[in-house]
């Protein structure tokens, strides 16, 4: 038996990391880029101009009806929000993969971008 081992001390006051919240926002967003962006490609970018899906039913006024309901609003705002934090998660994390080591400011970058586009994207369902 090695006897020769030393036992860390508990350590009582650790570090908080902020990594929860990033893989919280990232991983939402995957998964809504996942399951709701191909689901919207389809109805809005294939089956309504093939005529498919009724084109009164993509009319001016019903999609701004929807748009300013609040689950017309959430549903923009995650569409635009969402992805988003995804994909700035991923790119922070594969410069670091690809040796572009840009620290502490290139966390605060991708970061910053995507809370701008997603604080862009409130004010722009408060301004419909």
């Amino acid at each position: 038996m090695n006897t020769n081992y030393k036992v860390k001390p508990v350590n009582h006051d650790p570090k908080r990391s902020d990594e929860p919240i990033w893989w919280g926002l990232f991983g939402a967003g995957g998964t809504w880029f996942a399951m709701i962006t191909p689901i919207t490609i389809l109805v809005l970018g294939i089956l309504v101009p093939m005529g498919i899906i009724d084109a009164d039913a993509m009319s001016y006024e019903r999609v701004s009806e929807f748009a300013t309901s609040i689950i017309g609003a959430l549903f923009i705002i995650g569409t635009l929000a969402l992805p988003m934090w995804h994909a700035m998660h991923r790119l922070h994390h594969g410069m670091h993969d690809l040796k572009f080591h840009v620290g502490v400011a290139g966390k605060v970058g991708c970061y910053f971008v995507a809370g701008l586009i997603s604080a862009l994207s409130v004010i722009f369902i408060f301004m419909i």
